[in-house]
């Protein structure tokens, strides 16, 4: 057999690795529907890099070029000598690092209960939770923010922070996660002497790592692009966020294209690098978690 190989030139090594080779590029139908449509997605995103690099001038004129005439850092030198961009990207970024951190702690401790523990009315307050994400946020506006400033929370970066400890979303997303992991697991540690909370910390949250980086992504995109409720809630320009800081950018009379452009370059450049560490563990827990109910 090696003899027929080296005779036709071809080694045992490259002939394991042919085949990987044809794998890696065989192309499925499903590229060709998924290609355009990610065009669709990225032309944007392109155009906006083009617009933050392209002379004030440029941006004026209608309709403006999509690959600017020359290639300028102007408006990103503009952005962080005239505005407080640094500060409002640390705002953010604790903002959003908070709403993660609480995520992972409160809502896989909550979907656990709801999932594996006995108790009276655990599925009507399942139900009752997840119907709270049909309420419209501008419903709870008013009263969120009368609480808000009976607590001493307005025009303050925890404003912010607390209606992001915790979602209907998380809880949900965790409770179905955890459903999709075998008892036997936690039967086998009960076993061996362990306690509900080693068997939770031990054996189910590892497993969850898939569902708890999904959590961590939209977490993220929900915090890190809140501008609503930040909008109505915060007005000291030191404790204002990347999105509401962009906001401002934008006036009923005039508006800095070139400011608005380059600081949601920055404002969407943490998110991307962000999904592209977490993409395997989103997908994972895409096909793990599911519809089981």
């Amino acid at each position: 057999m090696v003899a027929t190989q080296e005779a036709v030139g071809v080694t045992p090594l490259t002939a394991v690795a042919a085949p990987r080779r044809r794998r890696r590029r065989r192309i499925s139908g499903w590229h060709f529907v998924l290609a355009p449509i990610a065009l669709v997605f990225v032309i944007p995103f392109v155009q906006m890099i083009m617009a933050a690099l392209s002379p004030a001038s440029e941006l004026v004129q209608f309709p403006p070029p999509f690959v600017p005439s020359t290639v300028t850092f102007e408006n990103f030198a503009k952005l962080f000598a005239t505005t407080n961009i640094l500060q409002w990207l640390m705002n953010s970024v604790i903002v959003s690092g908070v709403a993660i951190l609480a995520h992972i702690v409160l809502c896989s401790l909550a979907g656990y209960g709801f999932a594996r523990l006995k108790f009276h009315g655990r599925n009507m307050g399942f139900l009752l939770i997840v119907s709270t994400i049909m309420l419209p946020t501008q419903l709870l506006m008013i009263p969120t923010y009368i609480l808000f400033s009976k607590l001493g929370l307005i025009n303050t970066l925890g404003a912010a922070i607390v209606p992001w400890l915790a979602t209907a979303f998380g809880i949900f997303l965790m409770r179905q996660f955890f459903l999709s992991i075998p008892v036997e697991l936690e039967e086998a540690g009960m076993l061996d002497g362990c306690t509900r909370w080693g068997i939770f910390f031990r054996i189910v949250l590892p497993l969850a790592k898939p569902a708890l980086a999904t959590l961590s992504i939209f977490t993220l995109l929900g915090s890190w692009n809140d501008l609503i409720w930040p909008l109505i809630a915060i007005n000291d320009p030191s404790s204002f966020t990347m999105q509401l800081g962009i906001a401002n950018f934008q006036g009923a009379r005039q508006t800095e294209w070139g400011l608005l452009m380059s600081g949601n370059v920055i404002a969407v450049l943490p998110l991307v690098v962000f999904f592209l560490f977490a993409q395997k563990q989103f997908i994972q827990t895409m096909t793990f978690s599911g519809l089981k109910g």
